[in-house]
């Protein structure tokens, strides 16, 4: 039997898994760097913090998880022509001993048995609209376009700064980073604005780590985001998290397989829902893997970290990706 980290290379480098993949077990996280402890500190559902880019941050009861306040008051960037005098980019200089707390724990992953990962969120995307707002940011792209390319730059520079960080410090295996960029229908932006804006960080940001010994990396996007798998592979992005059912996955894996894997088809909007039940889940999952098939596809929910909403759910999902391994494989 293959380890979890064997069947996961077999499976997007389309050589012969011996089952699914079952949803994250294939990569371990390594949580606890001084970042990670200052941006989301102890937020709790029912809380709210304010994140050290000055983002405040709420996490109602009843909801999938926690987003930026945007009215008038809570808005960090107000004017997108003054970002710089509204923005303080926040300090990566944290003393040594910040970054050795998380050392037990990546040191402490069995590398043979599952890829050690560090989990980033919001991404670059997601950043500019944390800032101002998405119609603030829309309309920003569009009216400010020299500005919102200073802003990204600004995020970029930020983001390298931190990647070298956590190379240094905890030579991960594979990256998962967030940045959603689209809802279920459409992208946020154009794919010629996204290739404007977006692509240019992102080539830059996922090729230092390509360079600095990171052998995945996982982008999570739970949306529409087929028009931009080409752009995707161009970033060296190996696994495109999150693809939603809207993406026509299976037709993903016919035309890209191979240069880009899929993880996820199996929407929590449809499973992960107050009134699931375990036929729901096992009907759900089984077209899912008789569809995608067995090689660059990975079943899993389209949440951007193991777990669900309502409890059960994962859990389910994961018992139903069981059974197909066994009918399938």
């Amino acid at each position: 039997m293959l380890t979890k980290r064997q069947n996961f290379t077999e499976t997007i480098r389309g050589g012969k898994p011996d089952r699914f993949v079952d949803q994250y077990e294939a990569l371990g996280f390594i949580f606890g760097n001084p970042v990670q402890n200052n941006r989301r500190g102890a937020l709790e559902i029912g809380g709210e913090i304010v994140d050290p880019w000055g983002v405040t941050i709420r996490f109602p009861p009843g909801t999938p998880g926690p987003f930026p306040v945007h009215d008038d008051e809570h808005k960090v960037i107000k004017d997108i022509t003054k970002w710089r005098e509204q923005l303080k980019i926040p300090s990566l200089d944290f003393p040594q001993a910040a970054w050795d707390a998380a050392k037990p724990a990546a040191e402490a992953i069995d590398r043979n048995e599952v890829f050690a990962a560090i989990m980033l969120a919001p991404g670059v995307f997601d950043m500019t609209h944390y800032l101002m707002g998405m119609e603030d940011a829309l309309i920003a792209y569009y009216e400010e376009p020299e500005a919102m390319h200073e802003l990204i730059d600004a995020i970029t520079d930020y983001e390298l700064r931190y990647a070298k960080l956590l190379c240094d410090n905890y030579h991960p295996d594979a990256i998962f980073h967030h940045d959603d960029w689209g809802s279920h229908r459409s992208t946020f932006l154009s794919p010629e604005m996204f290739r404007e804006f977006i692509f240019p960080s992102y080539r830059k940001i996922y090729g230092y780590y390509k360079d600095h010994g990171v052998e995945l990396i996982f982008h999570h996007s739970d949306s529409y985001a087929a028009t931009l798998i080409e752009d995707m592979i161009d970033m060296q992005i190996d696994v495109f998290q999150g693809c939603v059912d809207t993406n026509n996955v299976p037709e993903l894996i016919r035309k890209y397989g191979g240069k880009i894997s899929f993880m996820g088809a199996i929407n929590n909007g449809i499973v992960d829902v107050p009134d699931w039940t375990p036929k729901l889940i096992s009907d759900t999952v089984e077209q899912v893997c008789r569809d995608c098939g067995r090689h660059y596809f990975i079943p899993c929910c389209t949440a951007g970290g193991p777990g669900s909403a309502y409890p059960g759910v994962y859990e389910a999902v994961s018992s139903e990706i069981a059974r197909m391994s066994a009918e399938l494989f």
